[in-house]
């Protein structure tokens, strides 16, 4: 359809080439992504400015009769002076909280993405939904994705997770907990445990501390770094802020765990536990607060944050227990100018991941 659109709601057209866009400033962006059930994280202009940088940005907006139809945060990655790559995290967002599942406008955003990145710069695009195979879009969304000419790329690297729904009353939330994660909730809930909740940096710099030493004891690898999320609690707008949370006895943490509930679905994001903490149960109750927490905010689900029952098959079962569904996002899809540049694209992806994992 032809809804009228605009590309970081003004083009700036430069003398040297495709005119890039400015990104929108931040609280203009949050404002538009909180119109959103399918909001989240991942598209908040704070992620992006850390994660890949400000000046990579884009954001789209597309609008019909004032009302905002469609919205995406994209970033952009020159690779060398002609070339390069779109990428569209967990977006776009075409399901405003007051209606449902917007096929039309995911087309539309679809599109418009595509005429400017694929057919106008001769890049490749990359885009993940935010839909789960188990959910109702997931089928017209695969149809018009195959339609526009996207194709999946790397199924076997899905994001898988167990989701908790949080729409019924919290007594039968609580009854849907195995037996077993129950028990030890109670447990928990016995202990002389003190909760302490909050947004702001000196909490976070407190799970900082126990994550850390967590990472040291485990010798753990991961790509994650804490203190990348840290930059974005402090330029997250007030009404996107992470949620920590911090289990204590007197004064000693036993565990934390950090969460961002943008959108009609919080996530766990982080968490962190102290050995005393595993004696005291402590992680079985922040993640009960933080599914009341979540419920009280009006989110329909809890992302677990991902599950890895071959690779981590203690966290998979401390998750397994809480009552959730397993789901698997819908995927990854690429549109190209040539299959050759899809496949130019990849092969740079793997020389980089090499090089970093030889330096690291």
């Amino acid at each position: 359809m032809n809804l009228p659109t605009t590309m970081g709601e003004r083009a700036v057209p430069l003398a040297d080439g495709p005119a890039p866009w400015k990104p929108l400033p931040s609280a203009q962006w949050c404002a538009l992504l909180s119109q959103f059930a399918d909001g989240n994280f991942y598209q908040t202009h704070a992620y992006g400015a850390v994660s890949w940088g400000e000046r990579n940005l884009v954001h789209l907006c597309i609008r019909q009769d004032g009302a905002v139809r469609a919205i995406a945060q994209i970033r952009t990655a020159r690779i060398g002076r002609w070339w390069g790559m779109a990428y569209v995290r967990w977006g776009p967002c075409v399901h405003r909280k007051d209606g449902s599942w917007d096929a039309e406008a995911f087309r539309a955003a679809l599109e418009l993405l595509r005429e400017e990145f694929v057919f106008r710069r001769g890049w490749v695009l990359r885009v993940i939904p935010n839909i789960f195979r188990e959910d109702a879009p997931a089928g017209p969304a695969r149809q018009i994705l195959g339609e526009l000419g996207f194709l999946e790329h790397a199924p076997q690297a899905v994001y898988r997770t167990a989701r908790v729904d949080l729409d019924p009353p919290l007594e039968i939330v609580r009854k849907r907990l195995d037996g077993k994660w129950r028990n030890q909730l109670n447990a928990a809930s016995r202990n002389p445990l003190r909760v302490v909740e909050g947004n702001d940096t000196e909490l976070f710099d407190r799970f900082m501390v126990l994550y850390e030493e967590m990472m040291a004891r485990k010798r753990f690898d991961t790509t994650v770094n804490v203190r990348d999320f840290r930059q974005m609690q402090e330029r997250l707008e007030p009404s996107e802020k992470l949620r920590v949370a911090l289990a204590l006895h007197g004064d000693q943490p036993h565990a934390a765990l950090v969460v961002t509930d943008v959108g009609n679905t919080g996530i766990y994001l982080l968490g962190a536990t102290g050995e005393a903490g595993l004696k005291s149960k402590a992680s079985y109750l922040l993640q009960w607060r933080m599914m009341e927490f979540l419920k009280a905010q009006g989110c329909r689900f809890y992302d677990l944050g991902g599950i890895n029952p071959e690779g981590n098959p203690g966290v998979y079962h401390f998750k397994a227990g809480m009552g959730g569904s397993e789901v698997r996002q819908l995927g990854r899809f690429e549109a190209a100018p040539s299959e050759s540049a899809r496949r130019l694209l990849h092969w740079a992806e793997r020389i980089r991941k090499l090089l970093h994992r030889l330096r690291r």
